[in-house]
């Protein structure tokens, strides 16, 4: 991560870039402890919340379970020179530029124990890799190593007193930096092949992504800044094209270990690094931004489309996927990411959320333009890489010992998810004793039993989101409406009335809820008169309501079609007593996935979106569930069903559906297939060969043209009668 120093350094350098760095501040808005009125409808804006939003970086075996996350991120500026066969990494502009080892000079101890606390915990990990040329080393007895020696470079405006004297700062007491160094004072060259040897130790170690192992591999850190976090191995900015070529050579490599690594990238910084590469915003800063050499050379393109259209193109050329997940990192540059709790301060932290997703809000800062940082990554996906999931995975609003922060970071949570991100990581994992921690516990762990808040996101309205923010989620496994509230007022309560729409409850709602006391207080139920319920809200509170959902009559599945599909195709389900607004579908035998879109046409009808679990489609084998008002059809694979229409007087269709087309009511036998072999060479009966005539043009011979029938021929028939493949 680049510190909140460089950080204000590189604000510096990019105040007067031309591109929409406007100075601007907005006028600070008067607090309102009027009445409030949020509006929830359970069947509108429905689509599935990934858990994997709740992420963390660096964050301890206990952490992880308490805050119930599902990613613990290995990120930040030192991992960029991590040396896993000395087991070692350089702090970088972090800390003097010095090389330290780990207590322990087995090769990858530290990243392996890492991984090891992090699935004690049932989370991934996910692990940077360095892209960087050079990685740090150690000296003799593993001994520390510094890239600006004093005694080498003379005396320096700083030193590491006391740990270190010798490390400098890399800054002569002229102002000027040290230059002309020598990287291999302190480091040591990095190649793919390095990294690839690791990414193989760690299959080895652990086993490979789709058993067990690591998913999850990070193509480095914030890689367009290297030329000032790391400028005594990286002095010059990154171009695009380096950039592009390191990427698809590193991530070619880790492929190769692990053909289904997902591979997270490109990491980068903020604002200027998804508009300039890093060679521009380093000539920027110092001849300005009126002709900037590698945009220019770009057709002037800005720089996160222009890598995602040329991995894409990658893809088309070699028929390999190398990016799984678009991530960039995310901190508002107004002075938010600090302990600055001051009034203004506090206000600003309000409203500057909405940079993640407001196109009516204007940025305070030097970006000074509409970032909608959300939709913004969506829409260069959809246009230069469509599929890609999208991701945050360094973000942080500050404050992290004061209930403002508490309240930003739970405003954060309910973004992430309303907005359909698919993946986040926090920068990096408050202590269990803040706000807004226990802010992150409010969706994950409110009551210390793992529940949570909603995984099928539904529409919640408030008017005024500076002030009181809302978001709605219903939960899946007992259909229970969550509504979480934020009241960021700073002073006095808030008199607040949430409308319910299209769902059916028991008549009350739990209470959960953090205030400035910092405890998560479970309070009475209130009661649910009709469609409506009304509280007072705490000046800086996040109260969680939780609404059972009233118990009806169990749903009926009779079909459903096509039996299997891939990610964001419709299926239609035939059945009874579905309800619009109170019905979900899940996917899945054991581990339920929620569809990503729920359409009721009438009671006996309804669509639903097959979901996308990370990177991968949900592998849904021809299993579903519908579920009404918390009661559920029994979970089936109607294409094995013994209940499935396999009879002599069924259709053709019918029979497929199930594979067996003899009509003895099993599934696919030896039968089935002799019969579809005499189909094909028109050696059934007439009657037989007519039904199979009336559905689907067979060849003669095979279904698949391999010269034999066999249990695939079936499945062919079977995918020909519900459209999902041809002859």
């Amino acid at each position: 991560m680049l510190p909140l120093r460089s950080r204000r350094l590189l604000a510096f350098f990019t105040l007067v870039c031309t591109i929409s760095m406007i100075l601007g501040t907005g006028p600070e808005p008067v607090q309102s402890q009027g009445g409030v009125t949020i509006t929830v409808d359970a069947s509108s804006a429905r689509h599935s919340i990934n858990p994997n939003i709740y992420g963390v970086a660096f964050a301890t075996t206990a952490q992880l379970n308490d805050l119930n996350s599902p990613l613990n991120r290995w990120g930040g500026n030192p991992t960029t020179r991590y040396n896993w066969q000395q087991n070692c990494d350089n702090r970088a502009f972090d800390f003097y530029f010095e090389s330290i080892a780990y207590g322990n000079a087995t090769p990858g101890a530290e990243a392996d124990t890492f991984i090891s606390d992090t699935k004690t915990a049932n989370a991934q990990a996910m692990m940077t890799i360095p892209l960087c040329d050079w990685i740090a080393k150690v000296g003799p007895n593993r001994s520390k190593l510094c890239s600006f020696s004093i005694a080498k470079y003379g005396q320096q405006q700083d030193r590491d007193f006391q740990y270190f004297p010798d490390a400098g700062n890399g800054v002569l007491t002229n102002g000027q930096n040290v230059v002309g160094n020598d990287p291999n004072d302190a480091n040591t060259p990095n190649s793919s092949a390095i990294q690839q040897a690791w990414a193989q130790h760690l299959v080895t170690q652990w086993g490979g992504a789709n058993n067990g192992g690591l998913k999850y591999y990070i193509m480095d850190n914030e890689p367009s800044i290297w030329f000032s976090t790391h400028r005594d191995v990286a002095p010059t900015g990154v171009l695009m094209e380096d950039y592009r070529n390191k990427f698809i050579d590193y991530a070619t490599k880790i492929k190769l270990a692990d053909p289904n690594a997902i591979v997270v990238g490109p990491e980068e910084w903020g604002w200027s690094a998804y508009i300039l590469s890093g060679y521009d915003q380093q000539y920027g800063a110092l001849h300005g931004y009126s002709n900037l050499p590698d945009r220019v050379a770009h057709n002037n393109m800005d720089y996160m489309p222009w890598l995602l259209q040329q991995l894409k193109q990658n893809q088309t050329a070699t028929g390999k996927r190398l990016l799984d997940v678009f991530s960039l990192h995310f901190y508002p540059q107004g002075g938010e990411y600090s302990n600055d709790v001051s009034t203004s301060m506090q206000m600003k932290r309000n409203r500057s959320t909405r940079g993640l997703w407001d196109p009516n809000y204007l940025d305070e800062a030097w970006i000074g333009t509409q970032v909608q940082l959300i939709p913004r990554m969506k829409d260069w996906v959809s246009t230069y890489y469509p599929g890609t999931p999208t991701a945050i995975t360094e973000y942080s609003w500050g404050a992290e010992n004061h209930i403002n922060g508490a309240t930003a970071q739970a405003d954060i949570f309910g973004i992430f998810g309303r907005e359909g991100l698919d993946m986040a990581t926090r920068w990096t994992t408050p202590a269990a004793s803040t706000p807004t921690y226990k802010a992150m516990k409010m969706y994950r762990n409110y009551d210390g039993s793992k529940s949570t808040f909603g995984d099928t996101s539904v529409s919640a309205t408030a008017p005024n989101p500076d002030q009181v923010s809302a978001f709605a989620a219903q939960r899946s496994s007992d259909g229970a409406l969550t509504v979480m509230v934020i009241n960021k007022n700073l002073s006095g309560s808030t008199s607040t009335t949430v409308n319910l729409a299209n769902f059916s409850h028991q008549g009350t709602a739990q209470v959960w809820q953090l205030t400035s006391a910092n405890t998560i207080n479970h309070l009475s139920n209130l009661t649910v008169t009709g469609t409506s319920f009304s509280t007072t809200l705490p000046a800086q509170s996040v109260t969680l309501f939780v609404l059972p959902q009233a118990v009806g009559t169990a749903p009926t599945v009779s079909q459903f079609l096509p039996i299997a599909s891939s990610p964001g195709k419709t299926i239609t389900v035939k059945g009874t007593g579905f309800v619009n607004g109170q019905t979900q579908v899940f996917f899945g035998g054991t581990n339920l996935i929620p569809a990503g879109t729920v359409t009721v046409v009438d009671s006996t009808t309804l669509t639903a979106v097959v979901p996308a679990t990370g990177s991968g489609a949900a592998n849904i084998n021809g299993y579903l569930t519908v579920r009404v008002n918390g009661q559920s059809a029994t979970t089936q694979n109607l294409a094995d069903s013994s209940t499935a229409p396999c009879n002599a007087s069924a259709t053709y269709s019918q029979f497929v559906l199930c594979g067996d087309i003899t009509g003895e009511g099993l599934t696919a036998q030896a039968s089935d297939i002799a019969l579809a072999r005499a189909f094909t060479q028109f050696q059934a009966v007439p009657t037989i060969r007519q039904r199979l005539a009336a559905d689907v043009v067979p060849l003669n011979g095979t279904c698949r043209g391999d010269g034999t029938i066999t249990t695939t021929d079936i499945t062919f028939l079977r995918a020909v009668s519900f459209g999902q493949a041809t002859f």
